[in-house]
């Protein structure tokens, strides 16, 4: 098999105002990022063709680290959908290059299932992570400014709750001081987050034009004065600053797949420590122009998933039409206790038991109204005898299944799961989307509806840390805000060693963090942190240039 860097060089790339037209869009309205990037103005948004679009979700088992492939089934999806002739285009994340540098790679897909230029997707892109981490260090930057200027006076700040952002996994930058040194401000403990976990990265994909972008920015909470009065970026005066550095991250970055379809990518939070999802305005951008778009949440169901519905759906009206569960073999028989050295070995007894991981997710996607699909991500060493026993699984529970071979085939090999996804459309879409809280329940009891509903957790207790900004929250606004519980990917528990399903584990949360602006609350469960670290090899140690290309991406 071909790497998926080569199958990306041999791909014969479309002009990008090409792209945009086949899908609609006018070509004086495409603003080029070179020949095969764009941006697309939001203004060119349709609402009455996004009511008529049907919108489907990609979700996942819970990962391991042998990978699911969600993005390539995502992509292979919309291969397939255009194949059988729906207009069908894709929603993406953009690639943090933490993760490609770091543990994880490149993100933009793989083999014949890819978006491209996938260099360029992988690596700096539109400039988007660059302009959020701008704007999110140049209040930090004003903030300090502030402090320093108003010390001694009514008007200091006595608690500041704003950090740093960088987009590269650096676990010596989560606990610094700064301020060190004669005349260089007031020293004080701070730290850094990575850039898909600012605050700002989860404005850009929730907010729904420009306007509603800078009214977020204004109330982004940085922290509190003295009196006791919350300090805003509105108070700071600084607003329009900060808007002027996102005013072009927020149009929809528009590229095309190996089989020159459109894809929208664009924005990136994490799920594990953001809510996993790619922009509302991308999503809606496809919708004005796509028949069917499909679109992912980060990581587990339990994750991505979860913040998808009680999240971006709550606050954007978005609901989907059915949604995917993606499933391998491999990771099916990691949840199951096989050894991780043994896993592209047929082991049926381990495979049937991390079966049990697929139900709980079934379980939890139930809970929310939804039609699931189960699409095996078909792997070369994979046997029919695996495939059978999670297609008869698949039968006994009422649910859809097909494979995905998209990865090796292109869309000839997403066929059968395009039309398993029309036919679930057409014939069983999903019933009105239900939430898993009331907007109206406490902070406490949101946590819980989680923790207990879609975790399983036997109960959750909040840590001192999240107790005092407990009592900031409760009794105000914020309290009605949805939660974005930050948490371990490879398990549901908080504990990352908890293959299959947790069960009867105590859930908890030490420390919430107040997302005023992009209006949410984030809950961190357990040790989770939102600075990730290198790993022993970090990839970044097989990534190399080699006669003006780039070598190591896939």
């Amino acid at each position: 098999m071909k790497s998926d860097i080569e199958i990306a060089r041999e791909t014969p790339l479309k002009k990008i105002k090409d792209v945009a037209e086949g899908i609609g869009i006018p070509r004086d309205e495409v603003h080029n990022y070179g020949r095969y990037m764009a941006k697309i103005p939001v203004q060119l948004l349709n609402k009455e063709k996004i009511d008529k679009s049907n919108l489907i979700l990609v979700t996942a088992i819970t990962p391991t680290k042998a990978g699911v492939g969600k993005t390539t089934v995502s992509i292979g999806l919309t291969l397939g959908l255009n194949k059988i002739g729906k207009k069908a285009i894709v929603a993406l994340r953009e690639p943090s290059l933490g993760p490609v540098f770091g543990m994880k790679g490149g993100a933009a897909g793989g083999g014949y299932s890819q978006v491209l230029p996938m260099e360029n997707i992988n690596l700096h892109f539109t400039g988007d992570f660059h302009a959020i981490t701008t704007a999110h260090n140049t209040i930090s930057a004003l903030l300090d400014n502030y402090i320093f200027r108003v010390q001694g006076t009514g008007d200091e700040i006595k608690q500041v709750l704003w950090k740093r952002v960088l987009d590269v996994n650096d676990r010596n930058l989560r606990y610094i001081v700064t301020g060190l040194g004669p005349g260089n401000g007031i020293p004080q403990e701070s730290g850094f987050d990575i850039t898909a976990a600012s605050e700002l990265m989860a404005i850009l994909c929730l907010a729904e034009d420009e306007a509603d972008l800078r009214r977020r920015i204004e109330n982004i909470l940085l922290g509190y004065k003295r009196n006791g009065n919350p300090f805003t970026v509105k108070d700071l005066g600084i607003a329009g600053s900060i808007t002027v550095l996102m005013k072009d991250a927020i149009h929809p970055n528009l590229v095309q797949t190996t089989e020159n379809t459109a894809a929208f990518v664009h924005g990136g939070p994490f799920a594990n420590i953001a809510h996993g999802c790619n922009s509302v305005l991308a999503t809606k951008m496809a919708m004005s122009y796509g028949d069917y778009v499909i679109t992912e949440a980060g990581f587990g169901a339990d994750l991505g998933a979860e913040k998808f519905f009680n999240i971006k759906c709550r606050k954007s009206g978005l609901r989907p039409k059915a949604t995917v569960l993606v499933v391998t073999a491999q990771g099916l028989k990691m949840h199951g206790g096989t050894p991780e050295g043994k896993i592209k070995e047929q082991d049926i007894d381990g495979l049937k038991k991390g079966l049990e991981n697929v139900e709980k997710h079934l379980e939890n996607l139930s809970t929310f109204g939804q039609t699931v699909i189960v699409a095996f991500n078909k792997y070369y060493f994979d046997t029919e005898e695996e495939i059978d026993v999670v297609r008869q699984y698949c039968a006994t529970k009422g649910v859809r299944f097909a494979i995905n071979d998209a990865f090796v085939k292109g869309s000839d090999g997403a066929i059968e799961l395009a039309e398993t996804i029309v036919d679930a459309v057409e014939n069983d879409p999903s019933h009105d989307l239900k939430f898993t809280y009331d907007d109206e329940d406490s902070i406490e009891e949101k946590v819980e509806k989680i923790a207990k509903t879609i975790y399983g957790a036997r109960d959750v207790v909040f840590g001192e840390k999240a107790l005092k900004m407990l009592d900031k929250i409760n009794g105000t606004p914020l309290a009605k805000m949805p939660v974005c519980i930050a948490k371990t990917q490879y398990s549901f528990s908080a504990d990352p060693k908890a293959y299959g399903v947790a069960t009867n584990f105590r859930f908890k949360i030490n420390e919430l963090v107040i997302n005023q602006g992009s209006e949410f609350i984030v809950a961190i469960g357990g040790e989770m942190m939102r600075m990730p670290g290198l790993p022993a090899d970090p990839q970044a140690n097989h990534i190399d240039i080699v006669a003006g290309n780039v070598e190591g991406l896939s």
